[in-house]
């Protein structure tokens, strides 16, 4: 990588849902958010339409954030739509990456292309899971089966060397 080269990141709708439900709360961590929204004003991360559409569902104010965050939304494109092709022509098995019965996000498979377009790499919750079941895929191994870096959320956290800072009010 050249040093003008930045590293640009793809979220995953499971990165920003369970550390706003959880550990990362707004009431107990803000600055995380923070954080978040000054690397989106940066061009650092971005999120896919379908991960922005899968938040606006959500039953709690995550979206209202979203909504008025500085992180960009990256709308599908030809090209975003030839890497999806070139995802499920690759291997049969990615077909899997949306079940038909919806548990599965139908956002992971664009997260995926998002992230070969801007050569990107994805951030997520998700985990290689060795024992799966040939009608579930994971993003881990479809990234690994593309040759598309990913990472979890504490991954990304220690690779942008951000800092929590705790206090007692």
């Amino acid at each position: 990588m050249f040093e003008d080269e930045k590293v640009i990141y793809c979220i995953d709708a499971n990165i920003l849902i369970q550390a706003w439900q959880k550990y990362y709360s707004p009431e107990i961590c803000p600055s995380y958010w923070d954080v978040l929204n000054n690397l989106g004003k940066r061009g650092v991360i971005f999120i896919p339409e379908l991960v922005y559409e899968e938040i606006e569902k959500g039953e709690d104010n995550l979206f209202e954030w979203l909504k008025n965050s500085d992180i960009p939304i990256k709308k599908i494109d030809g090209e975003v739509a030839n890497c999806l092709k070139e995802i499920y022509t690759s291997n049969p098995n990615h077909k899997y990456l949306v079940s038909s019965n919806g548990i599965h996000s139908k956002a992971d498979p664009w997260v995926i292309a998002h992230a070969m377009k801007e050569n990107a790499i994805v951030v997520t919750k998700e985990t290689k899971d060795y024992f799966k079941k040939q009608t579930k895929i994971k993003i881990p191994h479809v990234c690994d089966n593309m040759n598309v870096s990913w990472i979890d959320d504490f991954e990304f956290i220690r690779n942008l060397n951000i800092k929590f800072t705790c206090k007692s009010e």
